[in-house]
Formats: C-alpha cells, structure tokens, sequence
C-alpha cells in the first residue's frame, strides 16, 4: 500500500544535526562580542529559527542590546550593521556548523524508513548556502541527504511565511501540503509548518528550547531534565503543534498516526 505522507520537510540544527542547537549561539555570540556588544546564551536563542538577517535585527531590537548597542556605538543600529554583522556572522557559521554537524540519534535510521516506504525528504534552514557548505557533505556522510535544501535567502520571505516549505514542495512536485509534514524545534518552525497547510511535529528535547548537547542533557538529574523538556514542550504545543516529542528518534510512531489519520480524511490543524 501507499504510504499517506508524500513527503517530510525537515529543519537543520535542533532537528536532524547538532543536538541542543549550539552552532548559531557560539557564532552569534562571537559576532556580537567582537562588535563590542556581548549577549548572552538567551538573547542569542531568542528568535531561533528566524534567516540569520532577521535573527540578527531581532536581537538588535531587544531593549537590554538595543540600549548596550547604543551605549557602545552612540548611535542605534542601522540596516548597515545588520548587514554588516549578517556579513561577519557568515564564516563563523560555516565554522561553528563543522564542528557541530553530527546527526542527532535517530536521524539517519528514520530517513532510511523515510525511503523504504517512498515517503520524499526534503529540508529548509534559517541558514544561508555558504552556511550549509560543511553541513551537507558531513551530513551525507552519517546517511542524511535530504532531496531538496531551501535556504535562507533563496524565497522572497524566511520564516514564519510558508515560502521555503513551499517552494521545497513544488521541487520535489508533491501536493497537497495537508499529505505533508513539518518537523521542527522551533516556534517559528512550527509557525511555517502550519502557514503552508502542512502537518507540524515540535521537538522539544534535542533542540534550541532546551539548548544542551545530548550528553549533557543526559547528564542533569532527571527531575530537572523532565521538567526542561516538558516547559519547551509546552511552548511548541502552545505554538500550535500537532504533535510535539522529544527528537526524531520518536518520530515514526507518530508518522504512522498522521498517515492513518490523512486515510481517514483528517487535516491539519489550521
């Protein structure tokens, strides 16, 4: 039989690499200090998800840099200094993402179950091209090469608009988006997702919520590591998931349900 879900539409750091989504806080946080504005591992979370241009004016708006940006250069910030911290940001990421491009648990056995039942994947990423430069290969290599990457830049708005989740779509030529599913661990992920008709999965666990490398998630006791999964599980819920699990690892089950309920003629909810 066929399988119901035509296809999987993937997010990058959080989602299928780099557990606890570490390399856009260390490159962001190095882009800022050398600017002469440090920020904190917080600010540098804040808008997770967003192009790395939005994220970065984000930051820039928050009242607490804003007023630092201010104290330190005498001037408020300007589109010049986005595009200049865009422009600095851009090598350490490919830097920051080298060292950080292993697949989280899971990842590659889902996307080999992904193939077997014809389901198409497909990823989109708040990072730029030149940013996935090291990403791709070194994530090929662990058995992940989605069919389709849509970065930052390449539609005409980032996210939370449904451009990149569409526009992988029409690439891979599967429709409609309610046979599809957004996997995500960010709320503006999950905003996307829901904004191009899709199905949304939040991870709560291996992403930016909680922001800890998998061994040091393991590492806190478990009464406190519980109580951080379940706080940013209640964000992705809040933000409107239809389902949200720890990391893909999880994901399968769930996909199967999805699947049953498109067969039953269930949508997504708007």
């Amino acid at each position: 039989m066929t399988f119901a879900i035509k296809a999987v539409i993937f997010d990058w750091a959080g989602t299928m690499i780099d557990y606890g989504c570490r390399a856009p806080v260390v490159a962001l946080q190095r882009v800022f200090e050398h600017a002469g504005v440090p920020i904190g591992e917080a600010e540098a979370r804040a808008d997770m998800g967003r192009a790395k241009r939005d994220h970065i004016r984000a930051i820039l708006a928050a009242p607490r840099v804003a007023e630092a940006w201010q104290a330190a250069t005498g001037a408020g910030s300007t589109p010049a200094d986005i595009d200049r911290l865009h422009d600095a940001v851009e090598p350490l990421m490919r830097d920051a993402t080298r060292d950080c491009a292993q697949l989280i648990p899971g990842a590659a056995a889902l996307a080999a179950t992904l193939r077997e039942h014809g389901v198409r994947i497909a990823s989109c990423t708040g990072y730029t091209r030149p940013m996935m430069t090291h990403i791709l290969p070194l994530a090929a290599e662990q058995g992940y090469a989605p069919e389709v990457v849509i970065c930052s830049g390449e539609t005409a708005e980032g996210r939370p608009s449904p451009l990149m989740v569409w526009k992988a779509l029409v690439e891979l030529r599967v429709w409609p988006a309610s046979a599809c599913v957004k996997v995500d661990d960010a709320v503006v992920g999950i905003a996307e997702g829901k904004a191009a008709g899709a199905w949304t999965v939040g991870l709560a666990a291996s992403g930016n919520g909680v922001g800890l490398g998998y061994d040091a998630l393991l590492a806190l006791p478990s009464e406190e590591r519980a109580q951080r999964v379940a706080a940013t599980a209640a964000v992705l819920h809040e933000a409107g998931a239809d389902y949200v699990i720890d990391s893909v690892a999880d994901l399968w089950p769930i996909l199967g349900d999805i699947a049953r309920r498109i067969e039953a003629g269930e949508r997504p909810c708007s």
